[in-house]
């Protein structure tokens, strides 16, 4: 195994240290596992927080800034943070108007959000919760009951962060936010697994002329093995399996996500096919991303979210955003 770290077992504790260093205008508790910003709490603005395994990066703590997450808290590699995490953060940023908590849907994030909004509501915060659904791969995956969430997790923190920015109540927050789920669908294709340093071998066998779809972010299987083709055909199968749960229509916010190993010439040659899918459906893509931001360590591969808009939606995702892996309009 080749890392560039010290240890397996401090991973995570200096990586939070480096995220610290590099940006100052977050706030990084190393040892508690929480990272916030630095002008929380903003007394009358609903609050963000959102968390998830660590080896998802930038996914969460890189979205925390102004426009998005007000707090994150990062768990051990692919394991979810604990509910003590969960209620420092949600602490930490609570100003008056109630916290939105943004939850994948899978089992152990589900549950311990859920024990941690019981412990806030105990204190006297309102939380309210989202929880994300839009991979279209599987259904109820090893870790989830229904399906998984993953890159629509970025659309609903940009675009809900964006209206609890312009001091909307946790209601209109929470109901944009529901919208954004019920919008986006993704699928993901994996060229590799992914190597946890803990383990320090693949998590799983995939040979060199195989690829496997609809894979999830932990590594989890997908729906079937193929036979490694051009990107054209793997774009394909990834837009037919949206196409066919979410009708294309209209105008299109397009993620071609890298899963940590794929370097950004390959995302862009799948962007390329992508778009050349939306346009033959008759839709646009009028708002894109490409690059890694929902990732699984060094794999190597690619996932696809779209999301429907409407004049709302697209509003809020071109507002400004300051985060240290997304950036825009400030």
């Amino acid at each position: 195994m080749k890392k560039l770290i010290n240890n397996a077992e401090s991973v995570v504790a200096e990586a939070l240290e480096g995220l610290a260093a590099a940006h100052p205008a977050l706030r990084v508790d190393v040892e508690g596992r929480v990272v916030w910003r630095a002008d929380a709490p903003r007394t009358g603005k609903v609050a963000l927080v959102s968390g998830g395994g660590s080896g998802h990066e930038p996914l969460h703590a890189g979205f925390v800034g102004h426009g998005m997450l007000d707090a994150a808290c990062p768990g051990e590699i692919f394991t979810s943070p604990v509910p003590d995490q969960v209620v420092e953060a949600t602490r930490r940023v609570d100003g008056g108007a109630g916290v939105l908590h943004v939850i994948k849907n899978y089992t152990g994030d589900v549950m311990n959000f859920e024990m941690a909004a019981e412990l806030c509501a105990d204190e006297g915060v309102t939380v309210s919760s989202v929880v994300v659904d839009d991979d279209v791969a599987v259904q109820d995956s090893l870790y989830t009951a229904g399906r998984r969430g993953t890159g629509a997790t970025l659309f609903v923190e940009k675009i809900a962060g964006a209206l609890a920015e312009s001091g909307a109540t946790l209601a209109e927050t929470t109901r944009v936010a529901g919208a954004v789920v019920a919008r986006s669908r993704s699928f993901g294709i994996a060229l590799t697994s992914c190597t946890v340093p803990a383990a320090g071998k693949p998590t799983f066998d995939l040979p060199e002329t195989e690829v496997e779809l609809g894979i999830g972010i932990h590594g989890e299987p997908g729906r079937s093995r193929l036979p490694l083709a051009p990107a054209r055909e793997l774009a394909t199968v990834a837009m037919d399996a949206i196409h066919g749960d979410l009708p294309l229509a209209g105008d299109l916010l397009v993620m071609v996500n890298g899963m940590g190993g794929t370097p950004l010439i390959e995302l862009y040659v799948a962007f390329a096919e992508v778009e050349r899918y939306v346009r033959a459906k008759g839709a646009r893509v009028a708002r894109s991303l490409v690059g890694n931001y929902v990732t699984s360590l060094d794999m190597q591969g690619f996932s696809v979210t779209v999301c429907r808009l409407d004049a709302e939606l697209t509003r809020l995702w071109d507002a400004p955003v300051q985060t240290p892996a997304l950036r825009w309009g400030r």
